[in-house]
């Protein structure tokens, strides 16, 4: 494996000070894969198994990571809107010749990736969601796990001075040893806005993209009463068995075999 960067060149300034993509990339063919992380996440320690899996060895993929998460740029001037990370990742694909590309996108990462689908179609040939988040979500009452656990903390200050830490003892060991690398701010405001969601709604645009194949993979347990509408809508609602919101974790071998079922078509 090797890792390229690039800088980003929708910044203003000089090259030096401008924020950076950076990717672990597996040569193989044509179309890429493009593997984008959730909330606090990276990808490459969530989707290389994925990556080389027997069911989807060979093809060319990469492991990219969001700006202000694992080992891109953690810029603290940057909103991180689900927009902006959208745009900002059309950029990435653009400079690592992906255009076209078939997404696997995880969580928050799959609300990033219909929204670069619907600001960017040309830039993504098929689209796989594990767990996505597709709705806008009130805010949280009371602390768990997940997105609504960071946005008990009303004010971006409030989690700089306290939450941070408190976030990193509370989600345990196996998160906190990928969100420890995420900028607090890139943090904080990403998870903010994956709350707030887009307009239109992610579920909206996902079921309305003109692109050749929309896949959602869910933990089988997690029945939702969305599936109806999704598939009417002509999106496949694949459920995969023992596994929760981790899905490529979980169950690497069902997770794998399911997009390469979804990138045959």
């Amino acid at each position: 494996m090797e890792v390229y960067s690039w800088r980003h060149a929708q910044r203003a300034g000089p090259a030096p000070t401008a924020p950076a993509f950076s990717w672990v990339e597996i040569a193989g063919v044509e179309p890429t894969l493009v593997f984008v992380h959730g909330l606090g996440a990276s990808s490459a320690p969530y989707f290389a198994p994925v990556a080389a899996h027997p069911a989807l060895a060979g093809r060319r993929s990469l492991m990219i990571d969001m700006l202000g998460f694992g080992i891109s740029d953690r810029p603290a001037d940057l909103a991180y809107t689900l927009e902006e990370h959208a745009d900002a990742l059309a950029v990435a694909l653009e400079q690592a010749s992906a255009g076209g590309a078939d997404i696997v996108a995880h969580s928050m990462g799959g609300a990033v990736a219909i929204t670069l689908a619907a600001r960017h179609p040309h830039l993504v040939g098929r689209l796989v969601l594990a767990d996505a988040n597709l709705d806008p979500t009130p805010l949280p009452q009371t602390r768990r796990p997940g997105t609504s656990g960071i946005a008990v903390y009303r004010t971006e200050q409030e989690f700089l001075d306290h939450g941070w830490k408190e976030t990193m003892d509370f989600v345990g060991p196996h998160w906190a040893a990928t969100m420890r690398l995420a900028g607090p701010e890139a943090l904080y405001r990403s998870a903010m806005s994956l709350l707030r969601g887009t307009v239109p709604t992610m579920r909206e645009n996902l079921e309305k993209l003109p692109i050749r194949e929309r896949s959602s993979t869910r933990p089988r347990t997690e029945w939702r009463a969305d599936t109806e509408s999704l598939t009417g809508a002509g999106v496949r609602v694949v459920a995969i068995p023992d596994c929760g919101h981790n899905i490529m974790l979980d169950n690497l071998d069902g997770f794998a075999h399911a997009v390469a079922d979804a990138l045959s078509v």
